[in-house]
């Protein structure tokens, strides 16, 4: 069991940029993967990114170029940097964190893109 605690969230305007963190209960090494989804109002839950216990990184392409995830193991923590953001960037964001096929969740947090 991990308790998973995200911030940084907030409005920002297009093209600002914020960072997210989620701050984990224990060791992010024990997890094979942890990242962060995204869920808009009526649509499918997306994976943005994620990082493996190696450090090797996965983004989705909306993400490419303009996200960057990372962790710092001192503090238990995996960060989000989003850039150049979007308006369709806007949804909650949950950061995860898996050991195998089990799955714990933060509870989330608004990232408003608005002018």
């Amino acid at each position: 069991q991990v308790q998973l605690v995200e911030s940084g969230g907030g409005l920002v305007q297009p093209g600002g940029s914020l960072r997210l963190s989620c701050a984990a209960s224990r060791n992010i090494f024990d997890f094979n993967f942890m990242g962060w989804y995204r869920r808009t109002p009526g649509e499918e839950r997306e994976l943005v990114a994620r990082i493996n216990v190696g450090g090797r990184t996965d983004y989705a392409d909306s993400a490419k170029g303009r996200f960057t995830i990372s962790r710092d193991s001192a503090e238990n923590t995996v960060y989000l940097q989003m850039s150049s953001l979007k308006p369709e960037d806007t949804a909650v964001y949950y950061c995860y964190a898996a050991i195998l096929s089990r799955i714990s969740w933060g509870q989330g947090i608004q990232v408003t893109v608005s002018s």
